[in-house]
């Protein structure tokens, strides 16, 4: 009698716990939609390559005439001791312009470096969506496991439930010591601290997905999908080439480039300068000014003596050149590396799956089994008791196995520079 109270009180404890509230349910499509329209990270990454295009825009505004136009008046007033005050007025309106000339290329390089600074950030605006992309991924697959392992703690709570009611007839029956039944029992409490622990699990990937999406508030969602690997690279494939359009290498290469400008550009900063200058304007003591005035001319300015600031300037920018040509082969030689790696934890990933999926059909025939045989007294409590575990402890572990196939395959897809768009 006891026992059965112990059950009731077991069985109601885990229907407390039971989540009420409505779950929107996503598939991998939507989340990829959500998260491109709205992640904070590629927002930020957007505006910063607008910025860099402006920054272009500026540099290359020197290259067209500069006009300014100017409106000045003024009044004055002066007296001496041997003469009344005597009161000015002046008037002057005018437009000016320079147009730059010659300056040794140098304008022409900053723009040149600007455009591959450009460059480097759409690539950077690339590497931001493939590291969205893999948390996105990571965050689905989280949630996806733990839905599913809550439904296997469920699952085992009642495998755990119907064992407690099999040996309490035997207790009862005298066919089992009280050992067996303290065990049977607390192997239920424990299934329904696995099912509680789950659920709870299960509303922290909530929010992890949720914040991947970018989503400003949090409603509680569910995600369907599978454990598929879809991207198997069963044939090892050519990593020389597969990172020849990785964001990562194509950022640091443009950064390189526009380096190489700017070393140009500091060679350019030894020779002169040649500007063209224009003006003309009108001015007087009353409105509208009747007098003009018009000027054309040129105006040249070279470099002579600077403490050495050309030379510190030129040095510099070989310096940076040097480190971005460093750092391209160190990030080609890791993105070759960790393809090497990220292909090969894939392919050990995909073998376990099967590993443990021929582990658990074993279990669970065994398993059947051995509940036949012990409800005849064929088998001990504690034979079969050590094969049911075996059965909770295959489920968890092939559910495993296939949760890390899946982050493997995310791994991969991050490691060839594969953006949001790669499913599409």
């Amino acid at each position: 009698m006891v026992n059965k109270h112990f059950i009731i009180l077991v069985l109601f404890f885990s229907l407390f716990f039971v989540d009420a509230r409505a779950e929107e349910a996503l598939n991998w499509q939507d989340c990829i939609k959500e998260a491109a329209k709205n992640h904070p990270d590629l927002i930020a990454a957007e505006e910063q390559v607008r910025q860099f295009e402006d920054a272009k825009k500026i540099t290359a505004s020197t290259l067209f005439p500069q006009v300014n136009s100017s409106l000045n008046t003024s009044t004055g007033r002066s007296a001496t001791d041997h003469a009344p005050a005597n009161t000015a007025d002046s008037y002057n309106y005018g437009v000016s312009g320079t147009q730059l000339i010659f300056d040794g290329n140098k304008t022409i390089n900053n723009v040149n470096a600007a455009s591959e600074n450009v460059k480097a950030y759409q690539e950077n605006f690339r590497y931001t969506s493939v590291t969205v992309r893999y948390k996105l991924r990571s965050a689905f697959i989280n949630l996806l496991t733990v839905q599913e392992n809550l439904l296997i703690t469920q699952q085992i709570y009642d495998i755990r439930r119907d064992n407690l009611e099999l040996i309490t007839l035997r207790y009862e029956s005298g066919l089992e010591h009280k050992g067996a039944l303290l065990t049977a029992e607390a192997d239920l409490v424990d299934a329904q601290y696995q099912v509680n622990l789950a659920k709870r699990n299960v509303e922290v990937y909530q929010r992890q997905l949720a914040k991947e999406m970018g989503r400003k508030e949090f409603l509680p969602i569910s995600v369907r999908g599978d454990f598929t690997v879809n991207d198997t690279a069963k044939t090892k494939p050519d990593f020389e080439a597969l990172i020849k359009n990785n964001p990562s290498l194509l950022k640091i290469i443009a950064q390189k480039n526009a380096a190489e400008f700017g070393i140009r550009s500091a060679y350019a900063n030894f020779a002169p300068t040649l500007t063209g200058l224009a003006g003309a304007n009108r001015n007087g003591t009353k409105w509208s000014p009747k007098g003009d005035q018009w000027n054309l001319g040129l105006a040249l300015s070279m470099p002579i003596f600077e403490g050495g600031l050309r030379f510190a300037q030129l040095d510099q920018a070989k310096a940076l050149y040097n480190q971005l040509l460093e750092n391209e082969r160190s990030t080609h030689d890791g993105l070759v590396y960790t393809l090497e790696q990220t292909w090969a934890v894939l392919q050990d990933a995909m073998d376990n799956v099967e590993v443990q999926k021929a582990q658990l059909i074993a279990t669970e025939v065994r398993s059947k089994i051995a509940q036949a045989q012990y409800s005849i007294g064929f088998i001990s409590f504690d034979n079969w008791t050590i094969i049911e575990d075996n059965l909770v402890k295959a489920k968890s572990t092939y559910l495993n196995a296939q949760s890390a196939a899946l982050l493997a395959e995310a791994n991969w897809i991050q490691a060839k520079g594969e953006t949001l768009e790669y499913e599409n």
